[in-house]
């Protein structure tokens, strides 16, 4: 072994495991469909719930009021399917609740479309 000191750091990449151990080895959290949009909210503090991860509490703190899945990821600093993983792991245990926007499939409200148009003819 050198003798210089080893570590599983790089300056200008982090840590190498980081994102593996965070999320104890899984990369996908399919069973509840969160995309960039999705709008979470916690529904206790971090201070409510002991024991946990700090990434689990710092999701819970930044989540007191609905912000986006992509919001809470780069404000967490993690990748977004490290952050869709931890925040599936907290809607799981009620701790987070989650909103999906509209499906693209449903067709918008010909009402609504129209009092934008005329809105818009009006400038």
């Amino acid at each position: 072994m050198s003798g210089r000191h080893e570590s599983w750091f790089e300056d200008e990449a982090g840590p190498l495991v980081r994102s593996y151990a965070v999320t104890g080895g899984r990369t996908r959290s399919d069973t509840i469909g969160l995309d960039l949009i999705t709008l979470v909210v916690a529904m206790r503090s971090a201070h409510e719930v002991a024991g946990f991860e700090p990434e689990y509490g710092r999701i819970l703190t930044l989540c007191q009021r609905p912000t986006s899945v992509a919001e809470v990821a780069a404000r967490i600093d993690l990748p977004l399917p490290v952050v869709k993983v931890l925040l599936s792991d907290l809607i799981e245990q009620n701790l987070v609740l989650f909103r999906t926007a509209t499906p693209v499939t449903d067709t918008p409200n010909k009402h609504v479309l129209q009092a934008v148009l005329d809105g818009i003819r009006k400038l």
